[in-house]
């Protein structure tokens, strides 16, 4: 596994220095901690990528996405098309939870959208991601899991809000015990 992370950290800077943006790799402009940000939130295999869009972040077209948090402010950012709004929230240090990593099995990346235009044009939620909205805080007629919506063209502009409580059955190191 570390293997495959090193070999994936030296295939971005490879094409980051095929697009001329180092002039070697012993010269980056930026530290190295910055190049393995790029790693957080993505899963790794052994096996070829099947596809990796995510290398090229800069190159790929964004939509504003507004996030408004527990505390009813307001963050605009842009997020790529084809990113989750998990993985564009945790990028931008907005605190959406995501405790099982995007596996639907968890609710605590509930968000709701504001707009029901907006809605309207995501995909009907799987019957799997319906089963985990069940157990979410403050579920409302626009709620999705962040983990399941992606960016799209249509979206730009979406805003979602993050509600003001999650339920995670595992916080803090509490596990419930069996009866």
């Amino acid at each position: 596994m570390f293997i495959s992370r090193v070999s994936r950290v030296g295939t971005w800077m490879v094409k980051d220095l095929c697009k001329g943006k180092y002039k070697s790799v012993s010269r980056m402009d930026r530290p190295y901690y910055q190049c393995l940000q790029h790693l957080r939130h993505h899963s790794f295999s052994t096996t070829a990528a099947e596809n990796d869009s995510w290398l090229e972040d800069e190159d790929r077209e964004k939509i504003s996405v507004i996030f408004i948090d527990r505390g009813g402010e307001e963050h605009h950012i842009k997020v790529p098309i084809g990113m989750t709004m998990l993985e564009a929230a945790h990028e931008n240090h907005i605190e959406l939870e995501g405790a099982c990593s995007q596996q639907i099995s968890c609710s605590t990346c509930h968000v709701i959208v504001k707009e029901m235009e907006y809605y309207n044009k995501l995909e009907e939620p799987s019957i799997k991601e319906d089963d985990m909205l069940d157990l979410a805080f403050g579920l409302t007629q626009t709620s999705r899991l962040g983990c399941q919506v992606k960016a799209k063209a249509e979206l730009d502009g979406i805003r979602l809000a993050i509600p003001s409580a999650t339920r995670n059955f595992a916080v803090d190191g509490f596990f419930p015990k069996p009866h």
